[in-house]
């Protein structure tokens, strides 16, 4: 091997900083208060509290790998957390407060967490939970005491020098049965995924443009956008814990926002209050979608209805977390509705560096044409090699050649455009044949009386398994159970449409924000024990 001469730099959370401050001072990190109004700094600002924060932890006794927790919306404080952790070598280990406050805990203790920041209507939440209590006075609100903490602090003069595979975050699935695993990210991976966001097109936001995180940075660090808009030059319009369809519509509205991001859940709220507003808020653009699958219906009313561009996107946790993009090439953007919403309903093409293939039950890799599917595995720089202190966990999530195996059915087809099946616990398996819940209610949201639906399977005497769709009307509507039923059989087979439809108010929801099925099972299970 003939070593090349080039100088070797570390990839750095902090260089982030330090490049968006010097390029693009100006720009803005704007967040929406609890009492309405908003807090408005520039990255060239931002800059100078993270360097006086990174100097309070250094006073506080944070080392290098220490993890620092975070119970926090979507805020410029919590932005601010990410670099200065980053900056003295610490790890931003961000929690979900909607877990339950044991899961936690539990979390809280397996990490060893040293500091924890939270927001003060979650001082409920923190008081809950006995590892917070430990750590005393390392306990920290982000109100005024954070400001005074800033104030009194010693600016860090200089980073943390490090190794850019040094650990730099930390982020538990919740998608998991048992305990939460842990997915520990380094400066490499976050700074590689914030690069892929841009090169890969995951957003079409012009330089200058707002980018509005509807994801929370609890979750896989906002889908990456805290790293990757300082570098394109774009600022964030951050929500606060006000994500309702109204407040985001008018924090939208005011702010000029061009790119919102979040699951579909989120966007229904936001569809009502342009329903009502009668237009989209001023400047919205695009709109990019993840966590779990959107339906045509979804993608039809942003664009037909208010000519907001759907980019549908897919990635996990354990993938830091984007593997891939829906943004359309022009030629695809030219076809005829129905066939561009038939590919904005797959996933997406790959991003470069996250490689991507589908394996049979015995493991033989499937051709990537579009008709074959199996469980999707996939590799590259930006995805786990192992879970979080969690080694027994490790042995069914790789496989022999070190692929991550991601638990998800999937298709790839030719030009690496990626269409998911289902997730394998939850596709429904009827008389030996599958069928994917994921198909199944996107074609049951043609229907325009319904808001949202899951199917899932449930024990049948005869046929191991039936699907049972449950339903939640849209606001006024009574769907007939047997005209959705007719809508399915337009496109599905007879055995593949349920017999039974139920109607809820609501669907059970994780802390993500996805339809819980196991939640749905249980009470179906309950509804049925208990009869009419």
């Amino acid at each position: 091997m003939l070593p090349g001469q080039m100088m070797n730099r570390p990839l750095s959370i902090p260089a982030i900083i330090d490049f968006a401050a010097e390029t693009f001072p100006d720009t803005e990190i704007v967040t929406a208060l609890p009492g309405g109004g908003t807090h408005r700094q520039t990255y060239h600002q931002t800059h100078a509290r993270v360097a006086r924060l990174a100097g309070a932890l250094v006073a506080l006794g944070v080392r290098p790998g220490d993890r620092v927790a975070t119970l926090a919306w979507n805020t410029h404080r919590h932005f601010e957390i990410y670099y200065a952790t980053a900056g003295i070598g610490a790890v931003c280990h961000t929690i979900n407060p909607r877990l339950p406050p044991a899961q936690i805990d539990f979390i809280m203790r397996h990490a060893e967490d040293a500091v924890l920041f939270h927001d003060t209507d979650l001082a409920g939440l923190v008081g809950q939970l006995g590892h917070a209590r430990a750590l005393g006075d390392r306990v920290i609100a982000l109100d005024d005491g954070y400001e005074a903490l800033l104030d009194a602090a010693a600016p860090l003069r200089a980073w943390e020098a490090m190794d850019e595979n040094a650990a730099s975050g930390l982020c538990y699935t919740s998608g998991t049965t048992g305990d939460p695993k842990g997915a520990l990210y380094s400066h490499r991976s976050c700074v590689l995924m914030a690069l892929m966001i841009a090169a890969g097109r995951v957003s079409l936001c012009p330089p200058g443009g707002k980018f509005l995180p509807v994801v929370p940075m609890f979750h896989v660090n906002a889908w990456g956008l805290p790293y990757a808009a300082p570098i394109t030059g774009n600022g964030l319009v951050m929500p606060g814990n006000r994500l309702d369809g109204e407040s985001l519509f008018r924090l939208m509205d005011a702010e000029g926002v061009y790119s919102a991001w979040g699951v579909p859940t989120v966007w229904m709220g936001l569809l009502e209050a342009m329903d009502r507003h009668g237009r989209r808020p001023a400047g919205f653009e695009e709109v990019v979608i993840g966590g779990s699958a959107a339906s045509g219906q979804m993608i039809e009313r942003f664009e037909e209805g208010y000519g907001v561009r759907v980019h549908h996107c897919w990635g996990m946790t354990e993938m830091s977390p984007i593997g891939t993009s829906g943004v359309l090439e022009p030629q695809e953007a030219a076809l005829d509705r129905k066939a561009r919403t038939r590919l904005q309903l797959s996933q997406g093409r790959r991003l470069f560096g996250v490689e991507m293939k589908t394996v049979d039950e015995t493991g033989v890799a499937q051709p990537a044409d579009g008709q074959h599917d199996g469980e999707l595995a996939v590799r590259g720089p930006t995805i786990i090699s192992g879970y979080y202190r969690n080694p027994e966990a490790d042995h069914s999530a790789f496989d022999a050649e070190g692929w991550f195996r991601t638990g998800d059915r999937a298709r790839i087809g030719p030009r690496g455009r990626l269409r998911l099946v289902d997730r394998i616990k939850d596709l429904i398996k009827s008389g030996g044949e599958w069928i994917s819940s994921i198909e199944l209610e996107q074609v049951a949201m043609r229907h325009p009386g319904v808001a949202i639906c899951a199917a899932v399977g449930m024990p049948h005497e005869k046929w191991g398994e039936r699907p049972v769709l449950v339903v939640v009307p849209r606001p006024g509507e009574r769907p007939d159970p047997e005209a959705i039923r007719a809508v399915l059989a337009q496109s599905l087979a007879k055995w593949q449409v349920p017999e039974e439809i139920v109607f809820r108010a609501s669907l059970p929801m994780t802390a993500t924000g996805k339809v819980s099925k196991l939640d749905l099972r249980r009470l179906l299970r309950e509804a049925a024990a208990t009869g009419p």
